[in-house]
């Protein structure tokens, strides 16, 4: 391979057209980076979704916006809206759209090789995916200060990625104080669970965790589809230092140690139909030790 090389957006390795828009891929050196134009009227959820399959945009996107605006909303809500000359950090689980009457135009360097791409040869499996996330965050780092709050979080990662490592978990990705794993086995995925919970309250902060266990396709290691979908929905469904899981993951732990309390029927954003869930009863947490 040459020392130097150059590319070009202008001469692309690929593109993908879709309805509004178009996206030039430019590979060096095994890095893939995207320029996507996206006319007025294009919404993700609209001209996408219908191509990926999954209820939202599952890529993590880091970028640039060279023109025009756009408008990204994330799994909780909120919304930010991005214009020419910023740097976007944007987590999996989105909306968004272009807002205003010029096309917008920007740069991905990050979470663009498979995306607008149609599911095809990924690799399917039954995982048990593990949302967690500090609840009140932003409160507590209001109430501690920085550099305060900057050490708890490091060492609560720290914290995770030990315990990832004894239960048998693999970090799939993580945004702001949250965190996506997934799991061979149902069981260590909710003691592991239940450890995290353990190990943030000795942190003095409180962690809500929810489980699913769903096949899903693997695209350069990153669990796609609506079970990501349904995970992030049970975890937000849990309570401070509570872990939740769905009925399947209830059921492929049968038989261990593992106590379960019933909590009740949910209708869970953005999910068809709706879903038992179930806590990991008190009983539960010394043997996750």
């Amino acid at each position: 391979m040459p020392d130097l090389i150059a590319k070009s957006f202008d001469r692309p390795d690929e593109r993908r057209e879709f309805p509004f828009g178009f996206l030039d891929l430019i590979t060096v050196r095994g890095t893939t980076m995207g320029r996507e134009t996206l006319e007025p009227g294009w919404k993700w959820s609209t001209h996408i979704r219908p191509i990926s399959g999954t209820e939202r945009c599952e890529f993590r996107h880091v970028g640039f916006q060279i023109s025009g605006r756009w408008v990204c909303e994330s799994r909780d809500g909120s919304q930010i809206e991005i214009g020419p000359g910023e740097i976007y950090d944007v987590a999996p689980g989105h909306d968004s759209w272009v807002v205003g009457d010029e096309p917008a135009v920007a740069i991905d360097f990050q979470g663009i090789a498979d995306w607008a791409a149609s599911p095809g040869s990924g690799q399917r499996v039954l995982t048990t995916l593990l949302f967690t996330d500090i609840v009140g965050s932003t409160a507590i780092a209001e109430g501690l200060g920085d550099a305060a709050w900057k050490r708890i979080l490091r060492t609560h990662k720290e914290d995770n990625n030990v315990l990832l490592g004894r239960f048998g978990g693999t970090l799939v990705d993580t945004a702001g104080d949250g965190a996506l794993s997934r799991f061979d086995s149902p069981a260590q995925a909710l003691r592991c669970a239940l450890s995290i919970v353990d190990a943030a309250r000795r942190l003095q902060i409180e962690v809500r965790a929810g489980a699913h266990t769903a096949e899903v396709e693997l695209v350069d290691g990153n669990p796609q589809g609506v079970g990501v979908h349904l995970a992030a929905r049970i975890m937000a469904a849990a309570a401070a230092s509570e872990v939740l899981v769905s009925a399947t993951t209830r059921d492929l732990a049968a038989g261990t140690e593992l106590g379960f309390v019933e909590k009740g029927t949910f209708d869970l954003k953005g999910i068809t139909g709706a879903r038992t869930l179930y806590s990991i009863g008190a009983e539960s947490r010394p043997a996750a030790e």
